[in-house]
């Protein structure tokens, strides 16, 4: 780790003080990632995957490859600092579930309610009847299903909501760092520190023996590695610079590493880094960008609605059309949700304390205000 004594940059922790612990370019971040990921998925749902070989060599396809790295390492960052501003694990996973189900539940709704029954081909007693419909509300639990009966059938990627497949492995990322709080990893950072040398040895083997020649993206594990790596930086915060240059080469360290074959397995801190860094800038806020956060809704709408776009307007099937039409639809979906659903989950944590209550009455749990060290 880079001491912030050996150096006037300041410390990690130190920017986030200056901050007030809400530095504007986290959320900033967010939304320009959650753009990214629309913009990313145009040509995949304008051509399918057989015609996007072109955006996906080119340069913006090349950069495009760390959107959801970043996603993960933000996450893994900000998270780390409300499992430390939360009194309780209990209390720490309910909110990260009122933050995920509700709007993911009606996302599910609205994709199996309104736009399957408009895009299908089947008839609508036909449609309602087909197990594939029934096995869609998996979603809201995590078990996530692509299709819905005969939906977007004509569209060159028939998958409803392929932006989904990252809600697992949220949840794996949730519940990993709820068991490293229960058995104290998270509090000791060294062991933190040995826990994320293991999972990058784990990843040398999971190379050797699962070798992906062709694909640059980060999967599964890689993301769950991306957010333990935020996890890091967040705990060792005070001892890690702020530095423009250190960020600019870790980027380029995170952008090299996709050029190699299976190389972004090893990105997770150079790429956490560089993320970190871009979101403890603290540019001027813009009100109404910022007046809500609204990338999750951005995320979770997107997909579906790039989809509708291509089944309802098949003359207007190319990457850029689909950019100027679907994302002021999601943006103004994104709002709405979060002002009528996100928030006014988020806002009744004393459900959550009465819940906790009850539960540390019962099974006698200790709170996690314990020293960190």
């Amino acid at each position: 780790m880079l001491s912030a004594h050996a150096t006037t940059a300041p410390s990690l922790a130190a920017r986030l003080k200056d901050t007030d612990g809400r530095p504007a370019g986290f959320d900033y971040l967010r939304l320009i990632l959650s753009v990214g990921v629309i913009a990313t998925h145009s040509s995949l749902i304008a051509y399918g995957y057989d015609q996007t070989t072109t955006w996906t060599s080119s340069v913006v396809g090349w950069v495009s490859s760390l959107i959801v790295p970043m996603f993960f390492s933000l996450s893994g960052f900000l998270v780390a600092g409300s499992l430390e501003r939360t009194d309780s694990l209990f209390k720490f996973l309910g909110l990260r579930v009122f933050r995920i189900m509700p709007a993911l539940s009606v996302e599910v709704l609205v994709s199996a309610l309104l736009l399957g029954p408009i895009f299908t081909s089947l008839s609508l007693s036909d449609y309602f009847r087909d197990p594939l419909f029934h096995h869609y509300f998996l979603n809201v639990v995590g078990h996530i299903q692509y299709l819905l009966p005969h939906v977007f059938d004509k569209n060159p990627l028939p998958l409803v909501n392929g932006q989904l497949w990252t809600v697992p492995y949220e949840l794996a990322c949730y519940i990993l760092l709820w068991f490293l709080a229960i058995f104290g990893i998270y509090r000791n950072k060294h062991w933190l520190l040995i826990f994320i040398v293991a999972f990058y040895l784990f990843q040398v083997g999971n190379t050797i023996f699962r070798p992906n020649l062709n694909y640059r993206g980060a999967g599964g594990v890689t993301t769950v590695m991306m957010f333990s790596a935020g996890l890091l930086l967040y705990r060792y915060r005070e001892r890690i610079v702020w530095s423009g240059w250190l960020a600019l080469l870790c980027a380029a360290v995170s952008l090299a590493s996709i050029l190699i074959p299976n190389g972004i397995r090893f990105s997770a801190l150079p790429a956490a880094y560089f993320t970190v860094y871009l979101g403890l800038l603290n540019p001027p806020r813009q009100r109404i960008l910022l007046s809500g956060d609204y990338s999750y809704g951005l995320y979770l709408y997107g997909f579906p609605i790039q989809q509708a776009v291509v089944a309802a307007l098949p003359n207007l099937r190319e990457w850029y059309w689909n950019i100027l039409i679907s994302l002021p639809i999601a943006a103004a979906i994104a709002v709405f949700s979060w002002w009528t659903i996100e928030r006014p989950i988020l806002r009744s944590r004393q459900t959550l304390d009465r819940l906790d209550s009850w539960f540390n009455a019962r099974l006698r749990r200790k709170p996690i205000e314990e020293p960190l060290s």
